[in-house]
Formats: structure tokens, C-alpha cells, sequence
């Protein structure tokens, strides 16, 4: 098996999605000659030529009407939005069709595309470059919305996504660009496939993306005995609700680790869907950890919003162990 970056990763899945199929086009800002900002799309270009992988002009709406136009018309567009915070342009174009093409013309017409969005803090980036956005996604009937955590999903996921036929939301964690691991460039477990990345026997942390690896450092670090278990949902929307709710229902506890701000978030369907299913199993409350609600903060402070280890920890000494009661949001008289 190679020895890849995750950017890396990205990069293979592309040109072995272009090799097999000639309808996969890529395109975005700067992905052509420079092969894009943090170089996904290095190469592409000069061995498939700029019919195949070709810049834009600045103007992320433009990008997502083209690409409609073309998956309409028989293409596999995979697109860049190069961050997170630049596709809100694009995001009346996502909403309005990408996401209700299918449905609008009862199945007659579809557009298999993957919008590639790298996403999320970590890298000392300043506002517009560090969005957690996968709730406005993740919020949207007819987008499926993917987030790998590791090198080898990061190939696997982006070639399912690839031949998925609907449109495909492709979050990228910008920090774990990267990271480099070993990997098996197959067509491994599906979209909807979620991931015990550890086993445990107490409680049950959930993440995607770039939490994944907090939850399993905070999982490692575990200084009171409580053995925990790591889910990698890999795939926010279609959820896994067969593997997290299993794990929960082992464990008796959960916690939701997401980058993203808390209210409304992710996590919170997360928390009520575990609530709902796992109630008679749980012995304490579903309890999350995420970003402040905040807009993302300067460079210098955004380690205080990010949530780390420490947070993750503390949020487990709150899992009523003993029977002790978390009085954080006790209502007085």
C-alpha cells in the first residue's frame, strides 16, 4: 500500500476517477495550472488535459450553475469551492437546484456532482477560510454530505462520492491535509457507513472529520479508567444510525464532538436522535462538545474556540459517573 498525504489521497481518487470514467470533469479556482490552493488537483491538468480539469473565474455561483448544466447534460462535475466560507455565493444555486432537481422533475433528470469544500479551523486562518458550515448542508433534503477523518477515506469516500448518482457535499478538513498514513486505494465501505475507530466499554464519542482525531486523543488520554468508544460517522447525511445507536446502547453514555458552533448544530441532531432511540439504555445525559457561538475567531485565539482534549475530557467527567448530578443548568427559585 502507498504511503500518502490525505491531499494526496484526494488527488489519486481524482485521477483514477478520471481514468475510468471520461464524463468526470473537474474544475474551480486556481485547480488547473496551480493545482489548487492546498494542491488536490496537482497534475490533473498537464496529464488530462484543460478539457478535463480547467480553472474559472472567480465567481463560486458561476461555478455551480455550470456544473448543473453539465450534469444535466451527462457529466460527472467535481467541483472546488477552495474554502469553506467562499461557496455561501454558490449556496442559492445548491439550495434552489442541486439539491431539488431530482425531486422537481420526479426522477426524469439528476445531477451527480461532488462539490468539494475544504472546511473547518486548525490552520491559523482568519475569517471566510475556517468555516464549520456542514449544518446548512447537512440541513438540505437531497444533498449527501460526507467528512472523512482519515487518509484512506479520504480516497474511498471521494470515489463513491464520484459515482454517486446524486449530488454529493465533499467536506475536506483543511488541518489534516497533511497527515500522511498507508493506503488501500479500493472502493471500501459505502456512503452511510459509519466507523468504530475505537472500542470501549463506558461511553461513546461521536465525530466526524477533523474531530475524530480529538475524540480518539482525548479516547487515549482517559486518566480515570473510563474506557471510550470512537465513532467516525464518515457520512453525516445518510447517517449511520444502526452502528452509533448500537455503540450507545453499549455504553449507556454519550458524547458529540463537533468543530462547528453548538446551536442548531449537527450535534444537536445527533443528541436528539440518541435521546429518542436510546433513551431506556442511557444513564446520563447526551452531552456535546463544539465550537462557541461565535463568528470564527482571529488567528491568534482560535484555539480557544476550537474544541480540544481537555474539553472533551472535562465533558466526560460530566457524564454523571457515581450518580452525581451535573448542576451547570439547574434552574433556581
Amino acid at each position: 500500500m502507498p504511503t500518502l498525504t490525505m491531499a494526496q489521497a484526494l488527488n489519486a481518487a481524482l485521477r483514477d476517477a478520471l481514468t475510468a470514467d471520461k464524463n468526470v470533469v473537474v474544475f474551480g479556482e486556481d485547480v488547473g495550472t496551480l493545482g489548487g490552493v492546498f494542491r488536490v488537483t496537482d497534475t490533473l491538468a498537464r496529464d488530462f488535459g484543460d478539457d478535463r480539469c480547467f480553472d474559472t473565474p472567480l465567481a463560486e455561483s458561476g461555478i455551480i450553475g455550470f456544473a448543473i448544466g453539465m450534469a444535466m447534460a451527462g457529466f460527472k462535475p467535481v467541483v472546488e469551492m477552495q474554502f469553506d466560507a467562499f461557496a455561501y455565493p454558490a449556496f442559492e444555486q445548491i439550495v434552489s437546484h442541486v439539491a431539488k432537481i431530482r425531486n422537481r422533475t420526479k426522477g426524469a433528470l439528476s445531477v451527480p456532482m461532488v462539490i468539494r469544500i475544504p472546511f473547518a479551523g486548525g490552520i491559523g486562518g482568519v475569517e471566510h477560510h475556517c468555516d464549520s458550515s456542514e449544518g446548512y448542508y447537512a440541513h438540505t433534503p437531497g444533498l449527501k454530505v460526507v467528512a472523512p477523518s482519515t487518509v484512506e477515506d479520504a480516497y474511498t469516500l471521494l470515489r463513491r462520492a464520484i459515482n454517486d448518482p446524486d449530488p454529493v457535499i465533499f467536506l475536506e478538513p483543511k488541518r489534516l491535509y497533511f497527515t500522511r498514513a498507508d493506503v488501500d486505494l479500493s472502493i471500501g465501505s459505502p456512503i452511510g457507513q459509519a466507523a468504530v475507530r475505537r472500542t470501549g466499554s463506558d461511553a461513546t464519542l461521536i465525530a466526524y472529520g477533523p474531530s475524530v482525531a480529538v475524540a480518539l486523543e482525548a479516547a487515549e488520554a482517559e486518566g480515570d479508567g473510563h474506557a471510550l468508544e470512537v465513532i467516525d460517522l464518515r457520512s453525516i447525511v445518510p447517517f449511520d444510525d444502526q452502528t452509533v445507536m448500537k455503540s450507545v446502547r453499549k455504553t449507556g453514555r454519550c458524547i458529540v464532538i463537533q468543530e462547528a458552533q453548538g446551536f442548531a448544530g449537527v450535534g444537536a441532531e445527533i443528541a436528539a436522535r440518541v435521546q429518542e432511540r436510546c433513551f431506556h439504555h442511557l444513564q446520563a445525559p447526551v452531552l456535546r462538545v463544539s465550537g462557541f457561538d461565535i463568528p470564527y475567531p482571529a488567528p491568534k485565539l482560535e484555539r480557544l474556540n476550537l474544541p480540544g482534549v481537555d474539553r472533551v475530557l472535562d465533558t466526560v467527567d460530566r457524564l454523571q459517573w457515581n450518580d452525581t448530578v451535573d448542576t451547570r443548568w439547574a434552574v433556581t427559585a
